[in-house]
């Protein structure tokens, strides 16, 4: 199935490299973890498990300190079940499980700037949303889409002398909207538009308060909130083998669009971007079970690490 970290899996969807020392204050969000055919189910109603692995890689933290590495290697578990009954607005209901977990390295070790808290479990999403059935054409499905409330709830392994952790020690709000178009039964194009609004984080790592403590020294950074964000995840693909095989190009774009916020006051400086894009493909075992892998090469990043992203998801309708 075509849904999140989402998320945003972690997001784990996905690496945001969270409260770093210069800036990096967005949580783990979906950063192409949803791709091709993202508007609607697979396999109509019923339950969907779906297992998302991502490796992340990156030897460039943009606006940051120089010469670090920072590799992530993120899981996610997720459960869904579709109502096969139309309620609001003629949608059916649905409800989205997802567990995260992530394994993270920082090299050099003993940086002073960036320390990882090794592996654990990530931050749990709840979602609820409406997916409306496909308006058909004569040869078959035009469009498709769906409404999606996720909540992602502070229930990773979080630790203060850590910049990098499994979790982001705050609740987010991450709704979306995904949708399918079919320009030919082969051709498709999809998206996912998310927003994020985030809460605060009251224990913020010592080497963010100090840094930021450095430059605004009548702050006492009890708590950061990080700014609001759009980000959008595009694929398109083509049906080269009948049932059996899409190849396409996917990407994605975020935008942080306000300023984060220390005890209350604007930070300037620290708004976060980035673009990424690249190969991609879907394979259909079955009508039941679909195989995604996706890569993604950023560029344009901004207060935030630049790198290589690898993303692998096995869907099963039971």
């Amino acid at each position: 199935m075509t849904r999140s970290a989402t998320q945003s899996l972690i997001a784990a969807a996905m690496l945001c490299v969270c409260q770093t020392a210069v800036a990096y204050d967005l949580p783990p969000l979906n950063l192409g973890l949803t791709s091709f055919l993202d508007g609607g189910p697979p396999a109509g109603p019923g339950i969907y498990f779906a297992q998302y692995l991502q490796h992340y890689s990156s030897d460039t933290l943009e606006d940051g300190p120089p010469d670090h590495d920072v590799e992530a290697l993120i899981g996610a578990t997720q459960l869904i079940y579709q109502s096969g009954t139309p309620s609001f607005l003629g949608a059916k209901p649905g409800l989205d499980l997802i567990l995260f977990s992530a394994d993270l390295d920082v090299d050099p070790d003993n940086s002073p700037a960036l320390q990882a808290n090794s592996s654990g479990v990530g931050d749990l999403l709840i979602g609820a949303y409406l997916q409306w059935d496909p308006i058909m054409g004569a040869n078959g499905p035009l469009f498709m889409h769906r409404i999606e409330l996720q909540m992602i709830f502070p229930t990773g392994k979080y630790d203060d002398e850590h910049e990098l952790n499994p979790g982001s020690n705050i609740f987010y709000f991450n709704p979306y909207w995904a949708a399918t178009l079919f320009h030919t039964p082969e051709w498709t194009t999809s998206w996912r538009l998310h927003y994020l609004w985030n809460g605060k984080n009251d224990d913020p790592s010592a080497r963010t308060r100090g840094a930021i403590q450095s430059t605004r020294p009548d702050l006492d950074v009890d708590d950061i909130q990080a700014g609001q964000a759009v980000h959008l995840n595009f694929a398109t693909a083509y049906e080269v083998i009948p049932k059996r095989l899409r190849l396409g190009i996917n990407g994605y774009y975020l935008k942080q669009i306000t300023d984060t916020e220390v005890d209350g006051e604007d930070l300037a400086g620290r708004k976060e971007e980035v673009f990424a894009i690249g190969p991609g493909a879907v394979l259909h075992l079955s009508q039941d079970t679909h195989l995604f892998f996706n890569a993604y090469f950023e560029t344009d990043a901004e207060n935030r690490t630049r790198g290589d992203r690898y993303n692998l998801r096995l869907v099963h309708h039971f």
